[in-house]
């Protein structure tokens, strides 16, 4: 155990790594068969509110023979420290260095937190490079969406994990214990977990390249995959849900009870990657969540509880759900929160449930700010069912509402860009005129990011704004969202910039990766962190042009760098969706429609699960 304490003494919110929290589980060191590090690449009150982490924590812990103990990216204050100390960073639970766990797992959520990986597996006493790592270093997993393109990173990984690891994790660990019994070697090791559905060991696969950059092919070793295939929970009601949960001692990102209502999303928005590769949607019944919700409470003592999924509102049977919650635990001052409303079906009645009386603000997400333009990415959602949601909101009480945007989508034009401006002045002309007596209440806030081509999309094809176009035409915005009562908000173009050379790219950049942590790039995802300068020196010394693979056409028939493995959608309905795009077609919800052939029912042997007991195929 590390002896850690002059040293955060020394350090800002020390509480970030004291471990000790109640709901905490601390397994004998000495007894465990295998030993895991759930690692996030950023701070603990962004990893400690990510449920991945929290489920996984919860699997391998129930588990006699296994334990698992958490790490987080330490704060720059922590780093300094740790190195003028030689001390290695440590596990939360028992103060281990990462070296010494068996399988060291990270979470790869955002590119921008590449160079924190490798921060931490330098603190933690562990080679970069996976060919530099022999039998006494632990083995080293990713997962999470990060995971359907790693190629970036492969380098520096032993496998990653394609898909929902609930299941998987208990067979890679079995697998473990095994080889620890019957002295396999490391290479042993991978060609055992290489056979386990949605495991990539990306050493098995061997990458060539053009003269001009773009892959020539990618050959899967003998005895392996050609392709890896997600996994995913077929059966979601049956998947237990922790029955406990960490009370942290200091306010983390979402400091509540996260309870679960789905998996997957079928809108079909063509930008989103989730809404690609969490398919298909299965719920859980109403039942199953209360007994769940019921048992958390009493264990955390938290008074605020989020239905979590990516489009909660979208839940079958949320309003039977949010009425029983409420007839049971209203009298206890527990409020119920839904983190996202949908636009064309806005429930006003419920939303006030929800706020359990609060009227700070309300978030809605027109994503493009002209119909046309909400076509072309699938978002089904018309200025009227705008205007009516806005409406419905400033006649339940609210007066703030939040829009979020998206600018640089394909076939935008500077019309599309000051639709955002028109749009959000009409809302913000519609609650003035609702809140007559205190018209400068009213406050639209307009958020704007910027649009990343992800792989598993219709729009993996399409090449991203330059960093030029994207400044111009957020001056655009800024010249026609003036006025009182609106606020324009807009995300750092160059790390869009970066983030979308990552999300499409391939193994030359790791090169990229290591230059800019050894230049010290850290926390990449923080504005007051981020170092333009020294990424484009990183690309200058790598000899990489980074424009080849953020701004660049990719034609259909140019092998990806991650078509060998299957996020479960054929890219043959990808293809129709981004011709359909262009042609502003809308494709529509598999839930309330026949099936559009995406190919993941059929492909992954799984049908639709509803918690009405409906389900299309």
């Amino acid at each position: 155990m590390i002896q850690i304490e002059e040293i955060l003494a020394r350090v800002e919110k020390p509480s970030r790594y004291t471990g000790g929290e109640w709901g905490m589980v601390k397994k004998d060191w000495t007894k465990a068969q295998v030993r895991v590090a759930l690692a996030f690449p950023d701070l603990y009150e962004v990893g400690q509110s990510h449920l991945g982490l929290r489920l996984l924590y919860d699997q391998i812990n129930q588990h006699p023979d296994y334990l698992a103990e958490r790490v987080y990216a330490p704060w720059i204050d922590l780093e300094d420290e740790l190195r003028k100390a030689a001390k290695p960073l440590f596990s939360l639970e028992s103060r281990r260095s990462l070296a010494e766990f068996d399988l060291v797992g990270f979470t790869l959520q955002y590119e921008l937190s590449y160079t924190n990986i490798l921060n931490m597996m330098d603190l933690g006493g562990i080679p970069l490079a996976a060919r530099e790592r022999g039998s006494e270093h632990p083995l080293l997993i990713a997962g999470g969406p990060g995971a359907y393109n790693p190629e970036p990173i492969a380098e520096f990984f032993d496998l990653f994990f394609l898909g929902e690891g609930e299941e998987a994790i208990l067979e890679i660990l079995a697998v473990l214990a095994r080889a620890k019994r019957a002295g396999l070697s490391k290479a042993q090791v991978k060609k055992e977990l290489s056979k386990i559905p949605g495991v990539y060991v990306p050493e098995f696969y061997e990458v060539s390249y053009h003269q001009d950059g773009t892959l020539a092919g990618i050959r899967a070793a003998e005895g392996v995959p050609v392709r890896v295939t997600k996994r995913i929970v077929a059966d979601l009601e049956q998947c237990p849900i922790p029955e406990q949960q960490i009370v942290p001692f200091t306010d983390i990102v979402h400091d509540r009870i996260m309870l679960e209502l789905f998996r997957g999303c079928t809108r079909g928005c063509r930008f989103c990657q989730a809404g690609m590769i969490y398919r298909p949607v299965r719920e859980r019944s109403v039942p199953t969540l209360e007994k769940a919700l019921d048992k958390l409470l009493k264990q955390t003592g938290y008074g605020e509880v989020s239905l979590t999924s990516l489009s909660s509102s979208d839940y079958s049977e949320i309003r039977q759900l949010v009425a029983r919650l409420m007839d049971c635990y209203s009298a206890e001052h527990v409020n119920i929160s839904l983190p996202s409303l949908r636009i064309d079906a806005f429930p006003a009645d419920l939303a006030e449930r929800f706020q359990g009386g609060r009227k700070s603000s309300l978030t809605f997400a027109p994503e493009a700010g002209t119909e046309r333009m909400r076509r072309v990415i699938n978002k089904g959602v018309t200025r009227e069912d705008m205007l009516s949601a806005a409406e419905a909101a400033f006649r339940g009480g609210w007066q703030r509402l939040k829009l979020y945007f998206m600018m640089g989508l394909p076939t935008e034009t500077d019309e599309d860009i000051i639709g955002i401006a028109e749009l959000a002045r009409e809302v913000l002309n519609l609650g003035k005129g609702i809140w007559k007596q205190r018209p400068h209440a009213v406050q639209v806030s307009v958020s704007v990011s910027v649009f990343v081509p992800k792989p598993h999309t219709p729009f993996q094809w399409r090449p991203q704004l330059s960093l030029e176009e994207v400044e111009r035409r957020q001056r655009l915005l800024a010249d026609h969202l003036k006025g009182r009562g609106l606020e324009l908000h807009w995300h750092d173009a160059r790390t869009s910039w970066l983030e979308g050379v990552f999300a499409r790219g391939d193994r030359r950049l790791a090169a990229v990766v290591k230059t800019a942590w050894e230049l010290g790039c850290r926390f990449d995802g923080w504005a007051e962190h981020f170092r333009f300068d020294l990424w484009l020196e990183a690309f200058r010394r790598s000899g990489l042009e980074p424009d080849f693979y953020a701004n660049r056409q990719r034609s259909y028939t140019e092998i990806l760098p991650w078509d060998h493995l299957d996020a479960g959608v054929c890219k043959e309905f990808l293809q129709d969706e981004d011709r359909r795009a262009e042609a502003g077609l809308l494709t529509p919800d598999c839930r309330q429609a026949a099936c559009s052939a995406c190919g993941v029912c059929p492909g992954l042997q799984v049908r639709p699960s509803l918690a009405g007991g409906e389900g299309r195929g």
